[in-house]
């Protein structure tokens, strides 16, 4: 049952999908998009900005040797492809992303430091900007809205302990506290393992330690990352014909990101996407056809960006070794420093 989990999620999303376009004049949708059909194509192109922010970011984490910023784009694409486009709980990226990094040459402690903490920090921002849409809300949006921001807020309020939580513990070492616990249990079996989870421990407070990189990823280039995929609503929003602020496709980016997030387990949002548009953007006086050629605008992204992004990482499995650009001229000494650490 729980194999087949995902498709049920997607099936029962489609068809909420299906309903919500049917119930809000599928004529006014579709003519909307025909006629803004180039310009969505331009808006969905233009999420490759945000793309490039992301891997910008999360280089910075990667401590020593990195891959190159065109290497970093690579793998923001498939790792949003198919934590975008796949029913893996929007985990299943990182764990490509991973395995890449490894084949690339980076060290298993660094690439694991690396991803978790871009995780961590990454929901944190999220939750920031929640937040800030949340607020926008409460004073801006109409009275019919309250509802919704009381019910994101509640959202935040369950969620932010957890997310607290999860900071501390990685400065526990609980990679080596759990693989210890297992190995004692298995009689031994696992030492292999325990110095290794040790390395990555270490690795992740070393990355959070670089505080001056944490505060710019958090306070810098997660903002930036935001406002550059609201000008992707902003841009479709103005093809569509309905104009608002950029503060507004913040804030219904922001919810609309947390809103997907909340729905991890339905493949790319089906259903619920479409109507936490509806629901958005009603709170901000956009008619239901707008929201749902809004919605129909990012599934257009996803066909043009995120799909292509599942070949790439199916091409990239399939190949050997890192190619030059990888990591640049760097690429012998990187491989040659992390077989050396590994072996320590």
């Amino acid at each position: 049952m729980i194999r087949h989990s995902g498709r049920v999620a997607a099936l029962a999303g489609l068809l909420l999908a299906l309903v919500l376009v049917w119930d809000n004049n599928p004529g006014a949708v579709l003519g909307l998009m025909r006629a803004a059909s180039a310009g969505l194509v331009l808006a969905a192109l233009a999420h490759v900005l945000p793309m490039i922010v992301n891997a910008y970011d999360w280089r910075t984490l990667m401590r020593g040797a990195r891959p190159t910023l065109a290497a970093m784009v690579y793998l923001v694409w498939i790792r949003e492809s198919v934590n975008g486009m796949l029913p893996v709980a929007r985990v299943g990226g990182e764990i490509v992303s991973f395995r890449l990094l490894r084949r690339w040459g980076l060290r298993p402690s660094a690439a694991a430091a690396c991803l978790i903490v871009d995780m961590q920090l990454t929901v944190l921002s999220q939750l920031l900007f929640t937040m800030v849409g949340i607020g926008f809300l409460f004073s801006h949006a109409q009275s019919n809205a309250l509802r919704l921001a009381d019910d994101l807020a509640w959202g935040v309020v369950v969620i932010a302990p957890l997310l607290v939580l999860f900071a501390l513990v990685q400065h526990a070492s609980p990679f080596e506290r759990l693989t210890r616990a297992l190995n004692r249990l298995t009689g031994g079996k696992l030492a292999a393992i325990v110095g290794q989870s040790a390395r990555i421990d270490r690795s992740i407070k070393l990355v959070w330690r670089r505080r001056g990189v944490v505060l710019r990823y958090l306070f810098l280039w997660q903002p930036l990352q935001c406002v550059a995929t609201a000008f992707e609503i902003w841009l479709a929003l103005h093809f569509l014909g309905a104009h608002v602020s950029l503060i507004e496709a913040v804030v219904i980016e922001s919810l609309i990101q947390a809103v997907s997030s909340a729905a991890f387990f339905v493949p790319a949002g089906l259903g619920v996407q479409e109507g936490g548009f509806v629901l958005i953007g009603a709170a901000l006086g956009l008619d239901p056809s707008t929201c749902l050629a809004l919605a129909g605008a990012r599934r257009l992204r996803d066909l043009l960006v995120l799909v292509p992004g599942l070949f790439a990482w199916q091409l990239a499995e399939s190949s050997g070794r890192a190619s030059r650009w990888t990591f640049g001229r760097r690429t012998s000494v990187f491989q040659a420093r992390g077989s050396e650490t590994d072996r320590h």
